[in-house]
């Protein structure tokens, strides 16, 4: 879904790097928030629709130390604004998984919220599929399991009109940018990429993940409801837990701080499996 801070979209352009115009550049893609070369854990965050890097701005602090905090940046927010966004994940995911193997070398955790949390899922079996690393653990946020419906008509095709009022249904989208022809005519190509990168996404059978998964909700959440987020379980042979926190879809924002918390715990837990694991 849009996101609270959401980034001006891409001016359709091929060059793209992964999309004809050569190998993905990892510095692109990945943005490290208070790079932490001794780090024995990193976090890999993956947006939600329409959002960028930002959204994870200030989250460095509120980890704990030992663990990296890194974001992904896809075509179309921020410094890519030039390159073309992805409408497809079966497209994105082979320059995707090029772009951050260096970073997934070392012991990693990924973290996504609404669309991110698809994109960290399948990212997840990406690698197990391809012989890549596996994550400690993946942690999906406002998401309802892959496997399921949707449950909320597509939006992307709409007309602009119509568009930015299901936009403001949702909500997310700041009134000031909902309000401004100007604006929204350079933000719909890329919320409009996004919407359709999930919207048309169908889940397709495969093995199961290995590493635990933790899944977050909203408790006012109009979308995205408990049964959803609990159907997440049969998609990994690890441990599953679910958490459910105060505020609606974006929670991550308005609880941010309740969220860090929740996940500073996955991730100590996750640290001490890979400690013990070195000490083994």
């Amino acid at each position: 879904m849009s996101g609270r801070h959401p980034t001006v979209p891409a001016v359709h352009d091929s060059a793209c790097p992964g999309r004809g115009g050569g190998r993905p550049v990892s510095s692109d893609w990945l943005v490290r928030h208070a790079p932490r070369p001794g780090a024995r854990l990193r976090l890999l965050c993956f947006p939600y629709a329409g959002g960028g890097s930002s959204a994870f701005a200030g989250w460095a602090e509120l980890v704990p130390p030992d663990v990296e905090v890194c974001s992904v940046r896809l075509p179309g927010r921020e410094s890519r604004l030039m390159q073309r966004p992805y409408t497809d994940i079966e497209e994105l995911l082979p320059d995707l998984a090029e772009a951050v193997s260096d970073y997934c070398q070392e012991p990693f955790v990924l973290f996504g919220h609404s669309m991110g949390a698809l994109i960290a899922f399948e990212l997840a079996r990406w690698q197990a599929a391809n012989g890549g690393p596996s994550p400690r653990h993946l942690v999906v946020s406002g998401r309802r399991s892959p496997h399921l419906p949707h449950n909320r008509p597509a939006i992307d095709a709409l007309p602009d009109e119509v568009f930015v009022q299901r936009l403001r249904e949702l909500g997310g989208t700041a009134e000031e940018l909902l309000a401004d022809p100007r604006v929204m005519r350079l933000l719909s190509p890329g919320l409009r990429a996004d919407f359709r990168l999930n919207d048309l996404y169908r889940y397709r059978t495969g093995p199961r993940l290995a590493c635990p998964v933790t899944a977050f909700g909203g408790r006012a959440d109009a979308h995205v409801d408990r049964a959803g987020l609990a159907a997440w379980e049969p998609h990994s042979t690890g441990p599953f837990a679910l958490r459910m926190l105060d505020g609606g879809h974006f929670f991550l924002h308005s609880s941010r701080r309740a969220l860090l918390e929740e996940l500073g715990a996955v991730l100590r837990h996750a640290r001490s499996e890979v400690d013990g694991a070195v000490i083994r």
